[in-house]
């Protein structure tokens, strides 16, 4: 959670290492509802305490309402927002530690996975901090002996690799730290998904590295700067590219998994930035509509949006993207 002059990645979240550990204490000396009872006085003062948090939470909240329908606008709060996100923390500690099971997970599109489990082509996952992506680990359960690699650009993903293999033991899903996709991180990323496996990438939050690699997109209803790197790995790669959104419905996760583009390629130079741009602008209208879905589970805590909203920012209707690739 953050203030407006600080990027996300200099932000101390509540999923270092550290806090893992002490998550993962509390829930194994007092279980869920126990845990439960611990994390809502935490997130009531992170609600009070972090005043720009609140208002990047209010401003995406604002920005959303106004595809809503008016019967759905009165649950929208900042503070169930804060809620929510307590909630999803507690389940990606149960994801992690391998007790998100098969009866809690529903697959809403079998037929994309039965694609991958047959294929076995391997690709890119683009990800987003909607719902909860590290359950994620369930596709690696539902089809045998698939590879995920999760990339992260925390310093702390050799301690994740060793916590996770402490608390699961699970092999199939690896966590690697990158602050820039490297020719020789590339050349890794390739071996893994020449054997099959797949690279799971975020694709909402602007980049490490600054505001060289973003497209300005059209998202609830207001430009935006969203990062290009997933697309520019995957045309490197020239791999198929799937979309996951994993959301928390009726308590239990629905993962979606479409095809964004079976291969994606830019051409010359002259048209790579606009074929960018608009494949950057795709995944911002599928963002879109899963964020519909369940509106207080978009959980990025800092300034989205450049400046205050303006009479002309009203949102478009919501429906399926146009936009093809």
């Amino acid at each position: 959670m953050a203030d407006s002059n600080t990027h996300w990645s200099r932000i101390g979240e509540s999923g270092t290492v550290l806090g893992m550990k002490f998550l993962l204490l509390m829930f194994r000396f007092f279980g869920r509802t126990g845990f439960r009872l611990c994390l809502y006085p935490v997130m009531v003062y992170y609600y009070l305490s972090r005043t720009e948090a609140r208002a990047a939470s209010q401003q995406y909240l604002r920005q959303i309402s106004a595809y809503l329908p008016e019967s759905e606008r009165g649950g929208l709060s900042s503070y169930r927002h804060f809620v929510m996100f307590g909630e999803i923390l507690m389940d990606k500690l149960l994801a992690w530690m391998g007790k998100i099971l098969r009866d809690d997970v529903e697959f809403e599109t079998p037929d994309t996975i039965r694609e991958i489990e047959t294929e076995r082509k391997g690709g890119i996952i683009i990800v987003s901090h909607l719902g909860n992506f590290e359950v994620c680990s369930a596709l690696a359960n539902e089809v045998p002996d698939l590879k995920l690699t999760i990339l992260i650009y925390t310093r702390h993903a050799q301690k994740f690799n060793q916590l996770m293999k402490r608390v699961n033991g699970s092999t199939d899903v690896e966590i690697m730290q990158v602050t820039d996709i490297s020719p020789i991180t590339a050349m890794q990323l390739s071996e893994r998904i020449a054997a099959g496996g797949y690279v799971v990438i975020a694709g909402d939050r602007t980049p490490v590295t600054g505001q060289k690699r973003v497209s300005r997109v059209r998202f609830l209803g207001r430009d935006a700067p969203m990062p290009q790197g997933a697309f520019v790995l995957a045309g490197l790669l020239k791999c198929p590219v799937y979309l996951m959104f994993c959301l928390k419905q009726q308590e239990r996760y629905h993962i979606y998994v479409e095809l964004f583009a079976r291969q994606l390629e830019y051409g010359n130079r002259k048209k790579r930035q606009e074929a960018l741009d608009l494949a950057v602008q795709k995944f911002a209208q599928r963002l879109e509509f899963y964020c519909l879905k369940a509106p207080l589970q978009w959980f990025n805590f800092f300034p989205y949006w450049d400046g205050p909203s303006q009479p002309g920012d009203n949102p478009l209707p919501a429906g399926e993207p146009d936009i093809r690739i």
